[in-house]
């Protein structure tokens, strides 16, 4: 190959190369309108409202009962703890008496401090569940306000509570 020909071979690459890079160059384009997306207000987005103490089926279980002579809560009373204790989370203004009771049996001062260890109990499990001391307050009534009247353990078992009763909601 001559070198005229070579050269006219190069040129000829050079320009096609040329012209393929302006292919390739994009062209600004003219902005693209967009639609604002609008959301819902997130202002309660996952939060307890005050409907929720009647709606909410963990928020309306409002007692927490107890076995005899023990201040422990059972096992299942635990979710209720954290319901409520996530409430209080959720409503920084709302305020809960813990009423705490006892069965017709022993005296009745110590009925009235074990209704006042019993509120404690559920005082210290809501505010390790995340709730606020300053949200809690507790009251004993000891045996002086039986839900039920008759002498057997059944009704028994059902006097020996402590009741979530929301104050400020």
């Amino acid at each position: 190959m001559n070198k005229t020909v070579r050269v006219a071979l190069v040129a000829l690459l050079c320009v096609g190369a040329a012209a393929c890079q302006k292919k390739a160059e994009v062209k600004p384009q003219a902005p693209v309108e967009q639609t604002p997306v609008t959301e819902a207000p997130a202002t309660n987005a996952g939060k307890y409202t005050p409907e929720d103490l009647d709606r909410d089926a963990c928020l309306r279980q409002r007692v927490v009962y107890f076995d005899f002579d023990k201040t422990e809560i059972k096992p299942e009373f635990q979710q209720i703890m954290a319901c409520h204790a996530k409430y209080l989370q959720d409503r920084p203004t709302s305020q809960i008496r813990l009423e705490g009771n006892a069965d017709e049996r022993g005296t009745r001062e110590y009925n009235l401090g074990l209704g006042e260890r019993r509120g404690n109990a559920v005082s210290s499990a809501l505010t390790a569940a995340g709730g606020s001391a300053g949200q809690l307050n507790v009251i004993s009534y000891g045996k002086e306000k039986p839900v039920c009247r008759e002498h057997n353990e059944d009704c028994w078992s059902k006097n020996r509570r402590v009741e979530i009763v929301y104050t400020a909601k």
